[in-house]
């Protein structure tokens, strides 16, 4: 297929079957160019997608969802890229076949003579759903709301992490093309999955906003942890790094199949003291009561802190979800929690910027559980390090 087929491909099971773009582009058969061209319209065209149909919607009433993604992706690239419009407008003629290419010729063209048009509401203007940007600015407030929704439109920054099991900092940093952010983080110019470090475990692909999450639980060498909803593992092995792999790790995670890329992931990095079981964090009696140091809830969210990354959840998601899965996250804390020692510490965390799934869930935890005490919350907004955005809250068992 060629490049424009295959975008159009993807964002039409995007937008009218509710597919992940990022799934499927692992798929596609492109490289070099090609992959950057496909990657550059499809999650561009994702991000901006209602300011891209505000543009043709005035001059088509009706048009079929195939034909109106073809539009979006060919105002995307007149507007946002370098391309010639005279280059896609044939384009989209000629794979818009004989029944609607005058069609696509002739909305194309109009929109090219009036011009990129900005809505007044932000929420438009960014490419939000109003729901999201109603909530978030009732939650934070209305600058934060902006600058969130501001930072969702920009390229994702993808972060490295070192793996102290098998390198250090020093040796690392001979190579350039890695920038650190702290001690184990860093930024690299290229594909790291394409390095021998990755391929050697020497480093793993990890947001630095999850990174933070780990070092909250203070979990030490010879501990008894779990992490009940651990894939892809890359927080279990920080945390199996952080204790030196020394202690034991219980992983859980709902499917087998993710279950395997923990195990994949511990033999890549050489990592021993984890083992991975399939398990549903929200049943009851799963181990034995306060039988462990330390406990991480990184519980399924909305993921709306991660709209940089996977932008197509704002089109997906609903405000009905959000009952749904904070009745899920209610479960499991409640589950999990009974495993904690005495003194032992727990962190509950989402990759989300709502409060009902956050600080209103933990606060909720605490007045049903008086043998429990928050030590420390903390939010990330994704504008503030150019990261996911996360809630984490460490609790204590008294």
């Amino acid at each position: 297929m060629e490049p424009r087929e295959i975008i159009l491909d993807i964002l039409y099971r995007v937008f009218c079957e509710n597919g992940y773009a990022s799934l499927m582009m692992r798929k596609m058969k492109a490289d070099g160019r090609d992959a950057a061209f496909i990657a550059e319209v499809v999650y561009g065209t994702i991000r901006n997608y209602s300011l891209l149909e505000e543009q043709w919607r005035p001059f088509a009433k009706k048009a079929k969802p195939r034909t109106a993604v073809l539009l979006d992706m060919s105002i995307y690239q007149i507007f946002f890229m370098d391309v010639p419009s005279y280059a896609a407008v044939s384009e989209a003629v000629e794979m818009a076949g004989k029944h609607e290419g005058k069609f696509v010729n002739a909305v194309l063209r109009r929109v090219i003579g009036q011009g990129l048009v900005t809505p007044q509401e932000p929420f438009e203007k960014y490419s939000h759903p109003e729901w999201i940007y109603r909530m978030w600015k009732a939650h934070y407030g209305e600058e934060t709301a902006l600058k969130i929704m501001s930072h969702d439109q920009q390229k994702a920054v993808s972060y490295g992490r070192i793996n102290t099991l098998k390198t250090t900092k020093q040796e690392m940093e001979q190579d350039p093309s890695l920038h650190f952010r702290d001690d184990i983080c860093f930024v690299y110019d290229g594909v790291l999955q394409k390095t021998d470090a990755f391929r050697e475990g020497k480093v793993v692909i990890q947001d630095y906003s999850s990174q933070q999450t780990v070092r909250l639980l203070k979990a030490q060498p010879g501990m008894r942890v779990l992490d009940a909803c651990a894939a892809p593992g890359t927080k279990t092995q920080e945390m199996a790094m952080f204790m030196e792999n020394r202690g034991e790790i219980i992983a859980g995670e709902l499917h087998a199949h993710r279950a395997k890329l923990i195990d994949e992931l511990m033999l890549r990095t050489g990592t021993d003291i984890v083992s991975a079981k399939v398990m549903d964090a929200a049943e009851p009696d799963l181990f034995e009561k306060e039988s462990f140091d330390r406990i991480l809830l990184d519980v399924p969210c909305s993921g709306l802190g991660d709209l940089s990354h996977k932008p197509e959840i704002r089109w997906h998601l609903k405000p009905q979800d959000i009952d749904e899965i904070t009745a899920v996250q209610k479960q499991i804390l409640e589950a999990c929690s009974a495993y904690l020692k005495r003194e032992g510490i727990l962190v509950y965390s989402t990759c989300t910027l709502n409060r009902k799934e956050n600080e209103n869930q933990v606060k909720k935890f605490l007045l049903d559980h008086e043998d429990f005490s928050l030590i420390e919350e903390k939010t990330i907004f994704p504008y503030e390090y150019d990261s996911d955005g996360f809630y984490m809250a460490a609790l204590r068992r008294i």
